[in-house]
């Protein structure tokens, strides 16, 4: 009789084992394919995301000289047109991360900063200059460091660079959505992410 129970006991430990076991191991195999996904979108996602704008500008330029101990006042302009196309990119290839498998977490630690290109076509009209005070390599460079200014200021007065961010946030957004419905914890740096809106709060 003893030795019944005893098999009895034995059979039991065997197949709560084999189960204890088998849970684990599917959990496991699980968690590797949920962090293989993860990483497989993460690199999917790697691409340079662009947004892109066009400016224009009218720029009128003069400069006056005073030749001939102030006796003769020569003067040069002319009327420059820029048109301007803009870039802005995030190379999502450089983003940071740390993938825990332990706490099913995935850390963004680094996004890159943005990329921003200027590409500037200069057309002169109406050039006047004086055979004493003629339009030199100086004047055009003065032609050109102004107009990128102005310029400059024109794309930080634009929508230009909210709408590169909103584009990142949008491709941030699929990193919430697969870690949420995977089970998982999406953050930035020490940041918790628990839905989409804290990502737009962000500071990128």
């Amino acid at each position: 009789m003893k030795n019944i129970l005893f098999g009895i006991v034995i059979a039991l430990l065997t197949v709560v084992s084999f189960q204890y076991f088998s849970t684990n191991k599917a959990e496991e195999t699980q968690l590797v394919a949920n962090s293989a996904l993860i990483q497989k979108e993460l690199k999917s996602v790697g691409k340079l995301v662009v947004t892109e704008g066009h400016f224009s500008q009218v720029y009128n330029y003069k400069s006056s000289k005073a030749i001939f101990g102030n006796l003769i006042d020569t003067e040069k302009k002319a009327l420059v047109v820029v048109n301007a196309d803009v870039t802005i990119a995030y190379d999502l290839s450089k983003i940071e991360y740390n993938v825990d498998e332990v706490t099913k977490t995935l850390t963004i630690t680094s996004i890159p900063t943005e990329e921003l290109k200027v590409n500037p076509d200069f057309e002169y009209y109406d050039v006047q200059a004086d055979y004493l005070n003629p339009f030199k390599a100086e004047d055009y460079n003065t032609i050109k460091r102004n107009v990128r200014k102005e310029l400059a200021e024109k794309i930080n007065a634009s929508d230009i660079r909210i709408n590169a961010k909103n584009r990142l946030i949008s491709e941030l957004s699929k990193f919430y959505i697969l870690t949420n419905s995977l089970g998982w914890t999406l953050k930035y740096n020490e940041t918790l992410i628990s839905n989409k809106l804290e990502l737009e709060t962000l500071k990128l």
